[in-house]
């Protein structure tokens, strides 16, 4: 399995380099090449298969660098750190209405699927390289909690967050800040999250910055993150009773645009999904694209859901490339 950039100007690399760099040489975003097909007998199954097990079989289809025993213990300690033994239940609340709770992680986001990984990916890269990296990335919230609880004394790697001062929960604020962990460096910046990103973009996109200062990312920008994030709608899915299996509509609160395109990736891939329902609150430059056509960025308003107060989607530009 190759990765690409969405910008074309990059040489395709295997899942290790695409996973190290982050963001591509010329400023884009990693994607696979091709997206393979899940197993149909898979999406047969009358009981979901445990959460590990089923993130091994989806990471198999991507990652061609780990071998099976590697990825298979990166996975269960990924998971390991859970409070829920399910990892990702769905609760049915009506009829044909079931929630999914992705709340079961560290710090309690749904970021910890993703970074949990991550964290434990970084780990085995720098034992096999012996070289220290320095993680950087921006945070509206809930990313820069779990980034830092995933990378918390990991030796070898330092975690630099820059968060929007006066703009996420206390809560968030007080797990980033609170750690006593070594190398872990919360930064918080003067403006608003898209301001945040920015700065890491810029950073990401010097090569010689980057490769003097030994610089990865962990935002969404990484395609792993993403990656992480598809494999619990296949969970999803196969927790559906079958009777409920046609039809299916998942609406899913949309700030950089990761958390859904992860849904529409396994959709892409086989996963059989009627809609993806876009839900913003009043940052809508989405719903304004998706009704009007225009991509256009405005003000950030606050709101008490600071990890949608987001104006420019990044992840947008890989819905784009497919």
């Amino acid at each position: 399995m190759k990765y690409v950039s969405t910008r074309g100007k990059s040489p395709a690399v295997g899942f290790a380099e695409a996973f190290a760099h982050g963001l591509a040489p010329d400023g884009g975003l990693y994607i696979p090449e091709s997206l393979p097909s899940l197993p149909p007998t898979l999406l047969l199954e009358d009981t979901p298969m445990p959460y590990p097990a089923l993130a091994w079989d989806f990471f198999n289809l991507f990652d061609t660098d780990h071998d099976t025993d590697e990825l298979i213990d990166l996975i269960d300690e990924s998971y390991g750190s859970f409070s829920e033994t399910g990892i990702a239940p769905l609760q049915q609340l009506a009829d044909n209405l079931f929630i999914l709770e992705l709340f079961h992680g560290p710090t309690l986001a749904f970021k910890d699927f993703g970074l949990q990984l991550i964290g434990n990916l970084f780990e085995h890269q720098i034992r096999r390289t012996g070289e220290t990296i320095n993680v950087l990335g921006a945070t509206s919230g809930d990313t820069g909690s779990a980034a830092i609880h995933g990378l918390a004394k990991k030796e070898g790697v330092n975690v630099f967050i820059l968060y929007p001062k006066g703009r996420i929960s206390a809560l968030q604020e007080r797990q980033m800040t609170c750690t006593a962990a070594k190398n872990i460096f919360p930064i918080p910046i003067e403006g608003t999250f898209d301001d945040a990103q920015r700065i890491v973009k810029e950073l990401m996109s010097d090569l010689e910055v980057k490769k003097k200062l030994r610089l990865s990312a962990i935002n969404s920008i990484n395609m792993v993150r993403v990656l992480a994030q598809s494999v619990y709608y296949v969970h999803a899915y196969m927790q559906l009773p079958p009777e409920n299996r046609d039809d299916v509509h998942f609406a899913v609160p949309t700030g950089n645009f990761g958390n859904v395109l992860a849904g529409w990736l396994a959709y892409r891939m086989g996963l059989p999904v009627e809609r993806f329902i876009v839900a913003t609150n009043q940052n809508d430059i989405l719903y304004k694209l998706f009704t009007t056509g225009e991509y256009a960025s405005g003000d950030v308003h606050p709101s008490l859901a600071p990890s949608m107060d987001i104006q420019i989607a990044s992840n947008f530009e890989r819905f784009l490339y497919y």
